[in-house]
Parts: C-alpha cells; sequence; structure tokens
C-alpha cells in the first residue's frame, strides 16, 4: 500500500490564508448602478489604462456582458473622437 505524499487540502485549510477569494460582484448589474453610454466619457475613462487599453475584466470586476457593453460604449465614442485612441502624453 503507498502512502500519499501530499496531505489532502481541504477548503477549510484556506480559510485563514491571506489570498481568500473574495466574492466579486459587477459595478453594472447593481440597482441604482449607472447605465453604459458612449455619452458618458468619464465613466468610459474609468476603464481605460494609462496607455489607452481597455482594462480587462478580471482586474475590474465586470462581469462578460457588461464588459462586452462597455468595451463597444468605448470603441464607439473613439470613432466619435469623444475619447482618444492613445494618450497624448506618452510619446
Amino acid at each position: 500500500m503507498k502512502k500519499n505524499k501530499f496531505k489532502s487540502s481541504n477548503r477549510d485549510d484556506k480559510s485563514n490564508s491571506p489570498f481568500e477569494n473574495k466574492k466579486r460582484f459587477c459595478p453594472f448589474s447593481q440597482p441604482n448602478s449607472p447605465k453604459i453610454d458612449y455619452k458618458d466619457i468619464k465613466l468610459l475613462s474609468r476603464y481605460i489604462s494609462e496607455k489607452g487599453k481597455i482594462v480587462p475584466s478580471r482586474i475590474t470586476g465586470v462581469s462578460r456582458k457588461k464588459q462586452k457593453e462597455l468595451s463597444k460604449a468605448i470603441k464607439r465614442a473613439r470613432f466619435l473622437s469623444l475619447l482618444s485612441y492613445t494618450n497624448k502624453g506618452s510619446y
């Protein structure tokens, strides 16, 4: 009979871990949350990095459906020159 070298991992062991998985929620799925609109530049600019890239949902915590709407709104605002494609100060 072989002995298992590795300790069996229980979920209870990770409860004291500093890397606990917090329950994340989408900021756009809550009641009274802001609507995603291509004209709302202040809201859209929060989800764009310094280099002008769209920040991924794994960092912002936005759901898949709302991330798709957000990226479409950002692209539409860029096309209409409400947002710039790049940051003007980073040459």
